[in-house]
């Protein structure tokens, strides 16, 4: 069974609509947590770390 898991900042913070992330068969997959049963985003270990690291400089150009 996959494990999915949130973030610790948002399990103390008490926030409901959370992103939670799992390790797939060579992938990163996400998921809204509100909604797991819509399917998730598959990224590469690659791409997620970019991911991570854009998020913590505040870089994302949404």
């Amino acid at each position: 069974m996959t494990q999915w898991k949130k973030s610790s900042r948002s399990a103390n913070s008490g926030q409901t609509d959370c992103v939670e992330v799992a390790r797939l068969d060579g992938v990163v997959g996400l998921r809204d947590s509100k909604s797991p049963e819509a399917g998730h985003l598959s990224l590469s270990p690659a791409a997620f770390a970019e991911l991570v690291a854009g998020v913590k400089r505040n870089d994302l150009k949404i």
